[in-house]
């Protein structure tokens, strides 16, 4: 194991070198706080159209941090984007956020350009064909399969937008159905992994998540050995230090054996007593609310 501050001073190379070393990894990364970002962030950029400004921001902002992951070594990204909240946002922003946001995953520069870049295939998962066709946002259906095809020979690096992927219940039932007519057996999570993302992934390895500890909209994928971290500003915030203090816990501080209590000094039991005793009033997730909104509560601060 190498001490934290070398792993923060390493070539980004050397990073993605040791990530990739310990096995593919596919990490959640659902960009939250993305409108508290721009409102502070972007302020001057707004005029006279908000929601076209902000989406302009934000797909820069998302380019730009799927990029740092990559180059960091991650080979899959899960970016859940929203669930069916969206469709009772109200017309305006469900169309210029929600909608026109996935439609320019196929036709906006920046996201092509990265694509081919970065040699990314695109693809989706959730329910979004089910949820949209039939309604007056079934267009977009169109431009999600034109990017999937225009990215499906890319190898490097894969970019999974999750799209009404927060009830996943029965699509699974239905392909598990399906399965069975076709195959006259019960499949299994690999089988029902390749039918719902169209090729076989490992368990999801890190969730990066923002705000109120919650996990969601990686179906199938998770294990219960996936890392979760959350952190303290808003997703676009993230810095290529809090992914590599991220990526460091990962590799090395999680999956250390623990140790033989019996053996343990009287000076190591004395230090682990303190330690657990100084902070049995405290509770990892517990939080504050400031101008309406939630913060985590960090040590005794108020």
């Amino acid at each position: 194991m190498i001490p934290l501050e070398r792993f923060l001073e390493l070539p980004v190379e050397e990073v993605a070198a040791l990530v990739q070393a310990s096995g593919q990894k596919v990490v959640v990364f659902p960009v939250n706080g993305t409108r508290r970002w721009f409102i502070l962030e972007h302020a001057d950029k707004i005029g006279s159209d908000f929601l076209s400004a902000y989406l302009d921001a934000s797909i820069q902002n998302h380019v730009h941090l799927c990029a740092m992951l990559f180059d960091h070594g991650i080979h899959t990204l899960l970016a859940p984007v929203f669930g069916r909240e969206l469709m009772r946002r109200g017309d305006e922003y469900t169309k210029r956020v929600g909608m026109d946001g996935l439609v320019r995953t196929a036709t906006d520069r920046t996201y092509r350009d990265f694509f081919e870049k970065y040699n990314v295939r695109v693809r989706f998962y959730g329910d979004y064909h089910d949820v949209l066709k039939g309604t007056p946002f079934e267009y977009v259906l169109g431009a999600l399969y034109e990017v999937m095809e225009a990215t499906q020979h890319n190898t490097a690096h894969n970019l999974y937008f999750g799209v009404f992927a927060d009830d996943a219940a029965g699509t699974i039932a239905r392909l598990s159905v399906e399965h069975y007519l076709a195959h006259n057996a019960i499949p299994d999570q690999s089988a029902l992994i390749r039918a719902y993302y169209g090729e076989d992934l490992p368990p999801v390895s890190l969730f990066i998540g923002f705000d109120k500890f919650s996990v969601f909209d990686m179906p199938l994928l998770s294990s219960g050995e996936e890392d979760l971290y959350f952190s303290v500003s808003p997703s676009p915030y993230m810095t290529e230090r809090q992914l590599r203090a991220i990526l460091y816990d990962h590799l090395y501080l999680r999956r250390v054996s623990e140790p033989d209590y019996t053996q343990m000094t009287a000076q190591e039991l004395d230090w682990l007593r303190n330690y657990y005793r100084t902070h049995r009033d405290l509770a990892l997730g517990v939080g504050k609310l400031q101008f309406n909104l939630w913060f985590p509560q960090i040590g005794n601060a108020s």
